[in-house]
């Protein structure tokens, strides 16, 4: 299986806080995971650190269906 993380970086952004908002994405959903059986169907939406959808992880086969 894949786990598939796809966030949309918003490009009027300066690069640093580009780069902290993704880390904390990351630290995030690190953390959370423990909370899913990690099985293909499994996934979520991701929000950013003003509560907005900015992305979605999912878990896949391995063949990325």
């Amino acid at each position: 299986m894949k786990f598939v993380l796809e966030v949309d970086v918003d490009a009027w952004r300066p690069a640093e806080e580009t780069a902290g908002e993704l880390g904390r994405i990351l630290r995030y959903w690190g953390g959370n995971l423990n909370h899913y059986a990690l099985k293909p169907g499994d996934g979520s939406a991701v929000y950013d650190s003003q509560h907005q959808e900015v992305g979605r992880w999912r878990i896949v086969e391995a063949d990325g269906s």
